[in-house]
């Protein structure tokens, strides 16, 4: 049945292409009224991913074909028909100007009564990822719903790691012939207990060996020959973290997602990826990017901070920041030349004297989503922080920034959302790990292990 939608600005800020699925080829109607273009119209000029989405928003509208829509307008309604082209594709939009609401005056949410005065008036289904917005308008009895597009069931079950017993005579030959094996995607972390046997029975030997499947083979892992290659700041220390710093440093691997809870150790063991890469020429330079994005701010841009563009973007580089800290304070503990080397204090949010002295000597530049639209990221180690918070289109937009010899690797925990409009089946790390789970192109791994104080530990364990 055709259905006709009401898009509120979170459907268009999240990704423009949304208005092509819910079109489906003239299946359905798509309305939008002048409350979401005058909120889309206050935010094409800002500087961040959100301006620039807007920008792209209205870039996409042909003017030059706007006549009276076919749709019947109430009162003193006018709706006219434009045309949104992206990609060599163009579907109609019924735009509704409403000159006076009924809708007056609200101390808080005029726009959004206004937009469910409209859907009401022409019995739309109101389209929205706004949470609150979409329990408002039920609460109204106004049909509402929110975009189910990528939403991913059960991501809490998403994991890479596949168990084998094999028999010690041949682990290579042996488990390359078995069916489970051949049915996993390149890039499976592999864990195998070897066996051995007696006359009578098999029986497991105790010893464990650890690998990657690449190119329909078996690859060994030797964790000891690899963790001897760089002096760590911080090594390691357990088999997920070991994992993740295998993948990091695979000559072949490109772009790795990594899922895991604060306190797995993700910015950490990635951070010590990057600097070993740095260190052998294989990266001229670390790039760590962040949304900034947080609970209490719907558009969180950093121009409402105070401070100039690297005091701003400090407030939410706090991980990277922290991290780095924990290395130089270990550093300082066990050297006294490390303790000149990096003076200061380190042990604090502020950006201080050895922390920076730390960024400059290792060439990590600090960067905000919104500043990597007009830029070709090269020969950089990338670390994308905190990707649940990232929308799809944001994924992709620094996903095209990326040249020749850059790696990615992508960051977050799908159960720390701060994004207003996506969930944890809905968000660009979730969307990164089902498709790390049937493409061979990338790497992914979840870390459930984390390392936590002896307070945070008991707060986990008994709240």
């Amino acid at each position: 049945m055709k259905k006709s939608y009401l898009i509120d600005t979170s459907i268009i800020l999240d990704d423009v292409e949304n208005l092509f699925f819910l079109h489906q080829d003239g299946e359905n109607t798509i309305f939008i009224c002048d409350v979401t273009l005058s909120e889309l119209d206050k935010k094409k000029d800002l500087n961040s991913e959100t301006g620039f989405f807007t920008r792209e928003f209205f870039r996409s509208i042909n003017g030059d074909n706007a006549s009276i829509s076919e749709y019947i307008a109430i009162e003193n309604d006018k709706i006219h028909t434009l045309y949104f082209s992206n990609n060599a594709r163009e579907i109609p939009l019924q735009i509704i100007h409403r000159p006076i609401y009924k809708t007056k005056f609200q101390d808080y949410g005029l726009n959004d009564a206004r937009l469910l005065e409209i859907a009401k008036d022409y019995n739309l289904t109101l389209l929205t990822n706004d949470i609150s917005l979409k329990i408002y308008a039920l609460s109204l009895s106004i049909n509402s719903q929110s975009l189910m597009r990528d939403r991913i069931e059960n991501p809490q079950e998403i994991d890479f790691l596949t168990h084998f017993s094999v028999h010690k005579s041949n682990i290579k030959v042996n488990i390359e012939k078995e069916q489970r094996f051949k049915a996993l995607k390149n890039w499976s972390l592999l864990a195998i207990d070897e066996l051995d046997n007696t006359e009578n029975s098999l029986y497991q030997t105790g010893k464990k060996h650890y690998g990657i499947k690449l190119d329909g083979v078996f690859e060994s892992l030797d964790f000891d020959a690899l963790l001897e290659e760089f002096v760590f700041y911080v090594k390691p220390i357990n088999l997920e973290q070991k994992f993740l710093y295998a993948l990091l440093m695979h000559p072949r691997n490109k772009i790795t997602i990594c899922s895991g809870a604060t306190g797995s150790g993700k910015t950490l063991i990635a951070l010590q990826a990057g600097l070993h890469l740095l260190k052998k020429g294989m990266v001229d330079g670390i790039v760590y990017l962040r949304n900034t994005v947080t609970a209490n701010d719907k558009e969180a841009e950093l121009g409402f901070r105070k401070g100039d563009e690297s005091q701003k973007l400090n407030y939410f580089m706090y991980p990277l920041f922290s991290v780095i800290n924990f290395m130089i304070t270990k550093m300082q503990k066990e050297s006294l030349a490390k303790r000149i080397e990096y003076r200061g204090d380190a042990n604090s949010i502020e950006s201080k004297e050895a922390t920076e002295y730390f960024i400059t000597k290792h060439n990590i530049e600090v960067m905000d989503i919104a500043h990597a639209r007009g830029v070709s990221i090269a020969k950089k180690f990338v670390i994308f922080d905190e990707a649940q918070n990232a929308s799809n289109a944001t994924i992709k937009l620094i996903g095209t920034r990326m040249a020749e010899d850059s790696r990615i690797v992508f960051l977050g925990d799908p159960m720390q959302i701060d994004h207003p409009y996506l969930s944890k089946f809905r968000n660009g790390l979730v969307s990164l790990l089902k498709k790390a789970k049937q493409d061979n192109f990338l790497s992914a791994i979840v870390l459930h292990q984390t390392i936590r104080s002896e307070i945070a530990g008991w707060f986990e364990d008994n709240f």
